[in-house]
């Protein structure tokens, strides 16, 4: 075999296990919120961000994923979004996540690949039939020794017909958010980053959301190069984003939809622990 051949094979499967590197390994990003607004009854509540699926299976029946999930043993799974692609109809690896996460409290607002799935219906039977909570334009109360915290979860502006997608999206989120009166601690589920400013006008503590695929490409020093209904250089692409006393966690999800490939952007799992603040100073 010529040298350059040698070489040139080499460096194929360097790329093969670099990509096939970036595209399954899942990493954890563990989070602490520290509010005098938690209640006492959930100091150390572990909540488990899945967001943007998108089909994709981690070993066989999900094992990989499930394996993780289950040594982080969470006390509420928030799910927001993109399980499904809508180039892809699968509901195998929807299927066994959802059988797998079934003891716990799972709850689920859609993104826009659900919006723009003609498979949605059958996607909603089964969650519901997963005994999964859906956050369309809704809240629950969570309840703790008499003690509670309030989920919000939006549809995406993708479910709605729109002129003007960047305004309509805005007013449509809006108009759901204004009739919301945030009392207790907020958590918020919202496919869309990019509308952490409005989240934050409307009092949310918490928002957790996915779409950008953690800009699917990021270079080191520079970070995501493109994100969806952000362009270039996106704004939000991933991690904890503040602004005033309201936080956005962003995944930078498991799956890929449209370009195949994550480069330096692994799969990700967020993990966020509730600390009260009081207690945490004593």
């Amino acid at each position: 075999m010529k040298p350059w051949y040698f070489w040139l094979i080499s460096l194929l499967i360097l790329v093969v296990m670099f990509l096939y590197d970036q595209n399954n390994r899942i990493q954890v990003s563990r989070h602490h919120v520290k509010d005098a607004k938690i209640p006492s009854a959930f100091n150390g509540f572990k909540i488990l961000h899945i967001s943007d699926l998108h089909n994709k299976s981690f070993g066989k029946n999900q094992s990989v994923l499930l394996r993780i999930i289950f040594k982080l043993n969470p006390d509420i799974i928030l799910i927001t979004g993109d399980l499904i692609d809508r180039r892809r109809t699968d509901f195998k690896p929807v299927l066994h996540l959802l059988e797998g996460i079934s003891q716990y409290p799972v709850y689920f607002a859609p993104g826009n690949h659900e919006a723009w799935s003609k498979q949605y219906v059958q996607l909603r039977e089964l969650l519901l039939s997963k005994a999964v909570l859906l956050l369309e334009n809704e809240c629950q109360t969570l309840l703790r020794d008499e003690q509670s915290i309030t989920l919000y979860g939006l549809k995406d502006p993708g479910f709605y017909k729109q002129r003007d997608a960047i305004t309509s999206s805005r007013l449509i989120l809006q108009a759901t958010l204004d009739k919301w009166k945030p009392q207790a601690f907020s958590v918020l589920l919202s496919h869309r980053p990019e509308y952490f400013d409005l989240y934050t006008e409307h009092h949310m503590d918490i928002t957790f959301s996915g779409h950008a695929h953690g800009g699917q490409i990021r270079f080191p020093f520079i970070g995501a190069i493109m994100a969806p209904h952000q362009g270039f250089f996106p704004k939000y692409s991933a991690g904890m984003y503040q602004m005033n006393m309201s936080k956005l966690f962003l995944s930078r999800g498991l799956g890929n939809s449209l370009f195949p490939f994550r480069i330096f952007n692994h799969p990700e799992l967020i993990f966020v622990t509730l600390e009260n603040y009081q207690l945490c100073d004593d």
